[in-house]
């Protein structure tokens, strides 16, 4: 394949990396296309995942608490901000707000949310920033000395792993004026529960994962017959976290880029993980990292929590 009809390069050279490494892995970023974006949102609808609409319970009955936490003026910056359902609860209790800086690696679904937020939100103003927020995010220039409070929901903080989390929590905390962190994570619990909303009966947690391979295939040039690979869950309880998989159905060959890339039978692609939490092991990671834990808001059946974090 020619170099100049690679469409992405950072894709191609972070797939080649994981899928020659061993065990193969994927990054988990790369779900969040357009395509996987709009399979996101349908998972967050299933009756199997509970996180969402724990989290949006949550939130929605604990906005006045939380405003406590932000500033007259200040921006709100949304780290993965997909559609920016949940963060609609916030902005209509944070009246107080200067502005709301979404942020997301999906550029074409990003800008897509943030035109309907502006319509929806006419007085305030809506400056989205397509990043990795696994990188430092490049803040506005205009709002560097302006009082702000990030918020993280979604539980996404449980894909990176450990030392990674405390990393973008460091960050974070690094920001100039920064004045608290909104945070949601998904809390240790029944392992069956987690494992059916990692397996929902429609199959579209299936589709999302399968279309990191459909995502290769439209845009390096990958040559990945879809249909012989499936989607599992598994628990790993000593790392407290479920680990998604593609696994090859039988031993195949796959052209990506200038190379092929050899499956046997039953071999896996490490596509995700998702850490549940303690409120111990949180406050934890927060201290590393120059966090204190203020807040730490469950539901009744402590399925998931919305933390907040403030300097220590």
């Amino acid at each position: 394949m020619d170099l100049p009809t690679i469409q992405n390069a950072a894709l191609l050279k972070s797939a080649l990396e994981g899928l020659n490494s061993t065990p193969k892995s994927l990054e988990s970023k790369w779900f969040y296309d357009n395509a996987g974006s709009h399979l996101f949102e349908e998972i967050t609808e299933l009756e199997e995942y509970y996180p969402t609409r724990t989290e949006l319970a949550i939130l929605t009955d604990n906005a006045s608490l939380l405003e406590k936490y932000v500033p007259a003026a200040s921006v709100l910056v949304e780290l993965g901000s997909g559609a920016s359902r949940k963060t609609r609860v916030l902005l209509d209790q944070f009246t107080q707000l200067a502005a709301y800086l979404p942020t997301d690696i999906s550029g074409p679904f990003l800008n897509q949310v943030a035109q309907q937020l502006r319509h929806d939100y006419p007085r305030l103003i809506i400056d989205p920033i397509v990043a990795d927020f696994t990188s430092p995010i490049p803040l506005h220039a205009k709002y560097v000395d302006t009082a702000k409070t990030a918020f993280f929901p979604g539980s996404t903080l449980g894909n990176l792993s450990r030392d990674d989390a405390i990393s973008l929590l460091s960050r974070i905390r690094k920001w100039n004026n920064v004045t608290g962190f909104i945070l949601g994570v998904d809390l240790v619990k029944d392992t069956q529960i987690l494992l059916d909303a990692y397996n929902d009966a429609q199959g579209i947690t299936a589709d999302f994962n399968l279309n990191l391979l459909h995502r290769m295939n439209r845009e390096i040039g990958a040559v990945f017959d879809v249909d012989k690979f499936e989607h599992e869950a598994r628990w790993n309880d000593v790392a407290s976290r479920i680990e998604m998989y593609l696994v090859s159905l039988s031993d195949q060959s796959v052209p990506i880029g200038s190379e092929e890339i050899r499956f046997s039978k039953g071999e896996t692609i490490h596509t995700e993980n998702s850490r549940k939490y303690t409120r111990e092991s949180l406050s934890e990671m927060a201290a590393l990292s120059g966090w204190g834990v203020s807040e730490f808001l469950t539901d009744a059946d402590n399925l998931f929590a919305v933390a907040v974090l403030t300097p220590a």
